[in-house]
């Protein structure tokens, strides 16, 4: 109800405010223009959407470029096939007959191809009937023989052979050629066999190993029944081991070797007088046991390899005593074996035997003390790789402490200084070695050896008889496969003996000790030989072209000049 009286008052208020205005008339003159209408007289046209594309031209300049081109060379596609295998002969013989009366031969008989089984037997011989002038009789005989078998299946290996050598010789050093040959003569003889026997397990996560054994009994020339055992005799066992196993990039090796050498000369407590003074039986047994285990690592990229380990030894010979040897090598190659720089620590305890030294020096006493060398430190470096594909070499340094080193020296008790005794010493050996090889396929090998060796003796001025100079040169050239030619030269220098007399040319006299150098070894020997095919061919050697009688040891003059001719011959 409220709302309603107040819309009715609000207009009658509006109505009352318009009445009470006043009316105001204005009254003038204007124009309004209007345009003029007109028509469009254009009809509508449908214009198309697509513009066309203008033609544009390009004009070409007038140049000309000179322009060439080389046809390369495609070369024919090749087939490898691979080629017939050379034919296998079983037997190969050589003989040969020279100047001094030298004879030579060889005969070798194996089994052919085969995965499984390899045979063979071989014998040589090699002698000289000539003498000397103005020394006493010279002869000699060398004589080898082998027979050797091997098994080879896909989980082992399996070779074994029984071998004989036999040297006849003359101890010649003293002027006189009407000398007695018998009382001068000796004979070596050695009968002995070893076996190996080899795992081949794929499975790298197993073990391998290697197991040997050898054996082998040498003795001298037998005397008169009577007193048929004062001559030297020896019984030598050896069993060996290598055990290795490879864990990821590591390869662990473990050698357990067992050495057993008995020598007898004579009967032992017994004394006998001989040809001079009296002769004291020896009895030396010498037992060694080695334990050698060591690892080896490989890293980047197996451009580095890394061995350490450690070698203990128990020499059971006059007394017991136990040896410590570390063991320690790097190598690494640089540049894809281009450079290999190398390094390594080691020792070693080496078994002197009647049979080893015999081998060094032939002249020796049948009567001699057996003693151990101990190599207490072997520390030594170098760098080797190749220069080119058909270039090598090595350069390298060493320095070793060596005890109980074996030197020879001329008797004076048992011989008129015409055989050698072995005195003991302990030696510190500097050594520098270089050496060169280049090899052309199999048309040409050429290798250089140099060494220079630095003595430093305890008890003696020098090192008797070994070289403190060594160099060997050896070449090989094959023409056609038809002409072959081999050449090789050594030489050896800064050598000296032990003498006794001070009247004797050029005698040195040191701290009471006398000596003599040996001079300069030059022993150059050339051989040709033309294969008429592929079972025969002839040969002809020239031995010490240069003509040198040098003295190999104090008193033993070698053989100059020598010829010696022949063939060899397949079957």
């Amino acid at each position: 109800m409220m709302n309603k009286i107040s819309v009715l008052a609000l207009a009658l208020l509006s109505v009352s405010f318009v009445f009470s205005q006043e009316d105001v008339q204005l009254t003038t003159k204007g124009q309004r223009p209007i345009e003029k209408a007109y028509r469009i007289s254009d009809r509508p046209v449908k214009k198309d959407s697509i513009i066309p594309a203008p033609t544009i031209e390009y004009p070409l300049l007038s140049l000309k470029h000179e322009t060439s081109f080389t046809l390369d060379q495609i070369n024919p596609a090749r087939v490898n096939i691979n080629p017939k295998l050379d034919q296998l002969y079983r037997g190969y013989a050589k003989v040969g007959i020279g100047s001094d009366l030298i004879t030579l031969g060889e005969l070798y008989y194996n089994s052919l191809r085969s995965r499984k089984h390899v045979w063979g037997v071989e014998a040589r011989h090699f002698s000289s009937f000539n003498d000397m002038s103005n020394y006493a009789p010279s002869q000699y005989d060398r004589t080898k023989a082998a027979v050797f078998g091997q098994i080879n299946e896909k989980k082992y290996s399996l070779y074994g052979q029984i071998n004989y050598n036999n040297i006849g010789l003359h101890h010649y050093g003293f002027q006189n050629p009407n000398a007695n040959r018998d009382s001068i003569a000796n004979r070596f003889q050695q009968i002995g066999f070893n076996s190996v026997y080899e795992s081949h397990k794929k499975d790298s996560a197993e073990l391998n190993y290697v197991l040997g054994v050898s054996y082998y009994n040498f003795f001298d020339k037998k005397h008169a029944d009577s007193i048929s055992k004062w001559r030297a005799r020896e019984n030598n066992f050896t069993i060996t081991s290598d055990w290795k196993y490879k864990l990821n990039n590591e390869v662990f090796n473990a050698a357990f070797n067992v050495k057993y050498n008995n020598y007898q000369y004579g009967e032992q407590n017994k004394v006998i007088a001989l040809d001079t003074p009296l002769d004291t039986g020896i009895v030396s047994s010498n037992l060694i046991f080695q334990l050698k285990p060591t690892v080896t690592t490989y890293s980047k990229d197996k451009k580095l390899r890394a061995t350490a380990g450690f070698d203990v030894t128990i020499d059971s010979h006059y007394k017991t005593k136990a040896h410590f040897y570390p063991v320690l090598e790097a190598k690494y190659s640089m540049l894809n074996d281009l450079f290999i720089p190398y390094a390594g620590l080691n020792g070693q305890l080496k078994q002197n035997t009647y049979s080893s030294l015999s081998n060094q020096n032939e002249f020796i006493l049948s009567n001699i003390r057996l003693d151990n060398e101990s190599q207490a430190l072997n520390a030594y470096f170098g760098i080797k790789g190749t220069l080119s594909k058909r270039i090598g070499f090595n350069v390298s340094a060493s320095f070793s402490s060596n005890r109980n080193k074996a030197l020879f020296v001329n008797d004076t008790t048992y011989s008129a200084q015409t055989q050698f005794a072995v005195i003991y010493d302990t030696i510190n050996i500097t050594k520098l070695e270089a050496s060169l090889s280049y090899q052309h396929n199999e048309k040409l090998k050429v290798d250089a050896i140099g060494r220079f060796n630095s003595y430093q003796a305890r008890n003696n001025p020098y090192a008797w008889n070994l070289p403190q100079l060594e160099i060997i040169l050896r070449g090989e050239y094959n023409l056609f496969d038809k002409f072959l030619l081999n050449l090789t030269v050594g030489a050896e220098a800064g050598r000296r003996a032990l003498v006794y007399d001070e009247t004797i040319e050029d005698v040195k006299v040191e701290d009471g000790v006398y000596s003599v150098a040996l001079g300069t070894i030059v022993d150059a020997n050339l051989g040709f030989e033309y294969r008429y095919n592929k079972r025969f061919s002839a040969y002809v050697n020239f031995n010490n072209f240069a003509a040198q009688r040098y003295n190999r040891w104090y008193n033993y003059p070698v053989q100059g000049f020598q010829v010696l001719g022949g063939f060899t011959f397949r079957f």
